[in-house]
């Protein structure tokens, strides 16, 4: 009796001490498990939150900038956009030899010899950049055009008609299946847009927008539509047949761009710039215009991995809906109306129609 008694208080306390003694380390690789996964998931919230701000405020900020830019009444003469656009392509070229500097660990040789490599040494991978860097030369002069006859929210409305084009021409060169809800919103879309460019009586009154200027407007952000959507798909498809990083890919687009915008100064602006100069009428406005033009693109490329369909789709509305409000505001070039505000409202949901992409039920999850 008396062994037992001094024995069990022995096995009483021992045994629990080794079962935590096992235990513990398990125990507190899930909590410190815990906080990491929490750290994860804010973060990657964050993430989406910041990179759905940067969406909005770039697009929203080029076109009220661009557009105040092209309206806005100086003493002598106005920036010539043709020569705005070759500047941002040689800034876009400047901000990729930077990244790429960065990715090759900050050592100058490296990185002259990624550039000998990656484009002296391959002149026909080089080379196939040429068209849609024409394109998109073109795309960014029809831009200023358009927006130095339209306002800037309907501007903003019609502009979306680029996913129709871009749908169409993923599914011509890239063999792409729309689903129903795909073709569906496509359809929804261009109702939207139609009611948005249906005339107002405001419009019809008004002298100081003519039907010849908003015709004009028009007919660029339509033609910028469908050189966005095939440019776009174009530039796609080169991406998918090559290992080259997008930098690399847009210093090349960069230089093909600077080329042919040079020679659309020349042909189209070349005696108002050997009178006046190459940058005449530039002020502060107007290099805020050309720096989001030139960083737009690479801020998004950047973001845009954080950013999924529907995020996206909020980015456009939020972009819409302030272009709207700031040009009523702000800008006070438009006055919205109820069909506006109807066509603006199918636009936004085609918008989320488009990148919605169902789920089929009962299929599990892959972890």
């Amino acid at each position: 009796m008396s062994s037992h008694s001094v024995l069990s208080p022995v096995v009483g306390t021992d045994a629990p001490d080794q079962h935590l003694e096992l235990k513990k380390p398990q125990e507190l690789k899930e909590m410190e498990r815990l906080p990491l996964a929490n750290e994860d998931k804010t973060m990657s919230a964050n993430l989406k939150y910041l990179s759905l701000g940067i969406l909005v405020f770039q697009t929203t900020s080029l076109v009220l900038t661009m557009r105040y830019s092209r309206t806005l009444k100086e003493e002598g003469p106005r920036y010539l956009s043709s020569t705005a656009v070759v500047v941002a392509e040689l800034l876009k070229i400047m901000a990729c030899i930077l990244l790429v500097y960065k990715d090759s660990k900050c050592s100058l040789r490296a990185l002259n010899r990624v550039l000998h490599d990656e484009i002296l040494n391959k002149p026909m991978e080089t080379l196939k950049l040429a068209i849609p860097s024409g394109i998109y030369t073109l795309q960014n002069n029809l831009l200023y055009v358009a927006l130095s006859n339209l306002d800037a929210a309907t501007y903003q409305v019609t502009y979306q008609l680029k996913i129709l084009t871009t749908a169409l021409f993923s599914v011509s060169m890239l063999s792409k299946k729309l689903g129903v809800y795909q073709w569906l919103s496509l359809v929804i879309l261009m109702t939207g847009v139609a009611f948005v460019q249906w005339p107002s009586d405001s419009q019809l009154d008004s002298k100081e927008l003519s039907a010849g200027s908003q015709f004009v407007g028009l007919m660029a952000v339509l033609t910028a539509c469908f050189s966005s959507g095939f440019a776009g798909v174009y530039f796609e498809k080169i991406l998918k047949e090559t290992k080259q990083s997008v930098w690399i890919r847009n210093i090349q687009l960069g230089f093909f761009g600077s080329i042919f915008g040079l020679m659309g100064v020349y042909i189209y602006d070349g005696e108002l710039v050997s009178k006046n100069g190459f940058f005449q009428g530039y002020n502060r406005l107007t290099w805020i215009v050309v720096v989001l033009q030139a960083l737009g693109g690479l801020v998004i490329a950047a973001v845009i991995k954080y950013a999924d369909n529907i995020l996206k789709g909020f980015a456009t509305s939020l972009s819409i809906i302030l272009s709207t409000l700031i040009s009523y505001f702000w800008l006070q070039d438009f006055v919205p109306t109820s069909v506006f505000f109807l066509g603006a409202i199918l636009v936004i949901t085609a918008t989320f129609l488009y990148g919605y992409d169902p789920k089929p039920a009962g299929n599990p999850t892959k972890a």
